[in-house]
């Protein structure tokens, strides 16, 4: 994990690398809690049997689990010392160029895109590269506007 002291001290870093997550695992289990709180049940995700014989041989994570993970990684990649408060602003573009196989371990990788110095904190627009070990290509590629407060 990067630590940085103050927020400010980002601004010199636009299109840097400003930290890459743990490996984190995504187990069926997982996939299962996702898959009721959001209702999407769909058998290649929660039916193993069913999965091991569709196109991709096992049950596979939703985007939007794989997509919901970026605060965790983003947390376990980069933490600046002088912010209160961290919020969601949105995401500006996101793509899922490939699946996430149950059992897979995935990470982010934070390039910082935009900064932008707002009331009370600044606005950053991170460039998120979700990474599945193994994998020729990510799991998920999203920008990400979050704004930060001190």
């Amino acid at each position: 994990m990067r630590t940085f002291a103050r927020l400010a001290d980002l601004a010199a870093l636009v299109d840097q690398e400003i930290g890459t997550s743990d490996w984190v695992v995504v187990d069926q289990a997982g996939i299962a809690e996702f898959a009721r709180a959001t209702g999407d049940e769909q058998w290649i995700h929660v039916d193993p049997a069913r999965a091991a014989a569709g196109p991709f041989g096992t049950t596979v994570a939703h985007g939007f689990l794989t997509l919901s993970l970026l605060p965790r990684l983003a947390a376990g990649a980069f933490r600046i010392e002088d912010v209160r408060m961290g919020l969601n602003y949105g995401l500006d573009r996101v793509r899922f160029p490939a699946p996430v196989p149950v059992g897979s371990r995935l990470r982010g990788v934070c390039v910082l895109r935009r900064f932008e110095a707002i009331a009370g904190g600044a606005q950053l627009t991170l460039a998120v590269t979700v990474e599945r070990e193994g994998g020729a290509k990510p799991a998920c590629v999203a920008e990400w506007v979050t704004r930060h407060l001190t």
